[in-house]
């Protein structure tokens, strides 16, 4: 007898190369092929009479054949004319045949077709439909539900797909499957096994608009069923982590009083907030895992560098990683302004340094001379060794794996408190889903007399107006950013090059300074442009974006973006964020190339509606969907079977519910719902 554990190799006719290729899509048991299911169906419950036939649709008809005609040309082509008994004619032509097909099609068989319905020159016509040859003792295609369309993998037929999710859904008849919603109060959803049948074998007269739009209940049961799994696997690893033992700080306040005492600026109420919710974390045996998010220039960095005395207040070193360079430069600057008054140590450590320079940084951290260490993917590279690591900063969290995560947490004798921070503020819906794991913490408001930027959307064929504001910014003794998406040209792109770019300014600006800076630049010239700039003696910087995130330039006011129809919408919040961040009022001008797309006319007209950094991030979560705004963390969530974060929003507070439930019912039954859903390869993302 068949059971739904059984691996997918076990069924007839499903060798080990077809197997690999089924658990490239997450089938690896019979139970998996019940929730691989239909994208679409095909209507073949009975026949279409010719008069009520559709062009453009599709139909099932039962005709008799009067006369075939083959065609030889370049296409060979058999025309097979059909008719019913009203005289009424469907043309049905061959491009791909047999010589067995050709000589068993003859005039007054009986013939039941299913294909799209076309208008030909002669009325109407089918190209290669399914057909039987009825009077030839052939099977009928009519069939009692609603035919499912299952999506593929490279070498599985359509065929072969259907054949063997029947054979999941007869063992499924006769089995006991784990459902974890049955039983559970406030339920009225379909039982699972009803929700998977109705799915894959829906009958005519069920809803199939609501189906189309995910909107029937039983997809809601199962949508549900798979955030909840989602949901839970995060779940569980943070109970886990509560039976994890980590260095317990007590709270001090004498390195902290003093740097908040010598600030030209109050913390806002939402960084005060955000302070003692990190406090009560780090003064607690469990290690903190906390996400830190708030808009550009809302001040994450002084609330990490708050966190950071803490840890040094009771003996410990902490580790601030940057995805760049020049971002993990920026934090050296920073960090250094607020701590060396104080008299604290601070290494830097990061991938282009020579290796006399990484020696001496890594003889400071492992020793314990430096306090703070700051750095990129080089601080969990191997020789890196900390003498006591309590607490881990990661920054800009979405441009590191979790497992990169992981390897920097394992530098330390014990499980280290970690603050991960982003400035692109993340919808609710997927920090419910993605971020279950963490605690949240949101700085929620800009500091007071904070100035709105400016901007506004110009086409490149105007750029000596852009020329001319560019004179008065400097003239007004202010700076200016010129981002560049290309640092050549490239034939391939219609997009304008920093070097291009470079020259053009260079000679339309004659008097004022102008510099170039991109990535590829070695670190020693990045790190002297932008002293130069930050000191005042560069008046405007052509940049690519690598200039998006951590920079920053009060004096600067204006930011123009070239050809930035190209890039994403958060992107170009990060990219304007760079101004503004001074008292006086600021412009960021979109310079793009017409014509604008669709989708490229909404982004820009949303950046010039509003500053606000959620708004902004909610429209790019519909935009481009959860698994470019996640980038590599937490990739199963954008990979999920039939859930839709921003389809299925609505939902969330269902599937909230829940999770608390099932959470505290039988671990077996959790494992098996995470198991249902998540592969074991995106399992492991979690682990951190």
């Amino acid at each position: 007898m068949r059971s739904l554990s059984d691996p997918i190799i076990s069924l007839n006719g499903l060798g080990p190369k077809t197997a690999d290729k089924l658990n490239s899509i997450g089938v690896y048991r019979l139970e998996h092929l019940l929730f691989h299911l239909p994208y679409r169906y095909q209507n073949k419950i009975k026949f279409t009479p010719l008069n009520n036939a559709v062009v453009g649709e599709e139909a099932l008809v039962e005709l008799v054949i009067d006369r075939i005609e083959s065609i030889p040309s370049k296409q060979r082509q058999v025309l097979c004319y059909l008719s019913d008994d009203e005289n009424r004619s469907l043309l049905v032509r061959f491009f791909h045949f047999s010589q067995y097909q050709q000589i068993a099609l003859k005039r007054g068989e009986l013939i039941q077709c299913f294909g799209e319905i076309k208008i030909g020159r002669q009325g109407l016509e089918m190209y290669h439909p399914e057909y039987r040859l009825i009077s030839k003792g052939q099977s009928t295609l009519i069939e009692k539900t609603l035919s499912p369309i299952y999506p593929l993998t490279s070498g599985v037929r359509q065929l072969q797909l259907k054949k063997w999710i029947n054979i999941a859904l007869e063992t499924l008849q006769k089995s006991n499957i784990n459902d974890n919603l049955a039983n559970l109060p406030g339920n009225s959803l379909p039982d699972l096994k009803q929700a998977l049948n109705t799915l894959h074998h829906p009958n005519e007269d069920e809803n199939i608009e609501q189906i189309t739009n995910f909107k029937h209940p039983c997809q809601q049961r199962l949508i549900i069923e798979e955030l909840c799994a989602q949901k839970l696997s995060l779940l569980i690893l943070k109970k886990q982590r509560k039976n994890i033992k980590s260095n317990t700080f007590e709270i001090k306040k004498s390195l902290s009083s003093s740097l908040i005492n010598s600030l030209d600026f109050n913390l806002t109420i939402a960084q005060e907030r955000c302070l003692n919710e990190i406090n009560t974390d780090i003064s607690s045996p469990q290690p903190m895992l906390r996400l830190l998010q708030g808009d550009v220039g809302s001040g994450k960095t002084i609330v990490a560098v708050i966190a950071c005395l803490q840890a040094i207040e009771n003996g410990f070193q902490s580790a601030i990683m940057a995805p760049t360079e020049i971002l993990a430069s920026q934090h050296l600057d920073s960090f250094s302004n607020y701590l060396k008054p104080l008299g604290i140590n601070i290494a830097f450590l990061i991938g282009s340094q020579s290796h006399k320079e990484k020696e001496e940084e890594q003889q400071k951290i492992e020793q314990g001379l430096a306090q703070i260490v700051i750095g990129t993917h080089a601080l969990f590279q191997e020789g890196v060794n900390f003498d006591k690591l309590g607490l881990v900063v990661i920054d800009e969290q979405h441009k590191f794996g979790v497992h990169q995560r992981l390897l920097l947490a394992r530098k330390a004798h014990n499980t280290p408190h970690q603050l991960v921070m982003t400035a692109t503020p993340i919808p609710r819906s997927l920090t419910m889903t993605a971020y279950a794991d963490l605690d949240c913490s949101t700085i929620d408001e800009l500091p007071p007399g904070r100035i709105a930027t400016k901007t506004i959307a110009i086409s490149n064929q105007r750029k000596r107006e852009i020329i001319d504001k560019i004179k008065q910014v400097c003239i007004d003794r202010s700076q200016v950013y010129w981002v560049c998406t290309l640092i050549d040209e490239s034939e391939a792109l219609r997009a304008e090059s920093a070097n291009n770019t470079l020259e053009y300014l260079q000679t339309s600006l004659p008097g004022l300074s102008v510099t170039l800076i991109h990535g590829k630049m070695g670190k020693e010239e990045k790190s002297k442009i932008m002293s130069q700039f930050s000191s005042g003696e560069i008046d405007v910087l052509v940049a690519t974006t690598v200039i998006e995130v951590g920079v920053n330039v009060p004096n600067a006011s204006l930011m123009v973006i070239e050809n930035s129809e190209r890039l994403g919408l958060a992107q170009l919040h990060q990219l304007r964020g760079r101004v503004g961040r001074g008292n006086q009022s600021s412009i960021c001008i979109l310079v793009y190339q017409p014509p604008l797309s669709k989708n490229a006319t909404e982004r820009i007209d949303i950046l010039r509606q509003t500053n606000d950094g959620f708004t902004i991030a909610q429209k790019d979560l519909e935009l481009r969907g959860p698994g470019e705004v996640l980038g590599t963390q937490q990739a199963g969530i954008a990979n999920m079977k039939i859930a839709e974060i921003v389809r299925d929003g609505y939902l969330l507070n269902q599937v909230n519910y829940y999770s608390q439930l099932i959470i505290n019912s039988d671990n077996i039954d959790q494992k098996k719902l995470i198991e249902r859903w998540i592969d074991e390869d995106k399992r492991s993302y979690a682990n951190a």
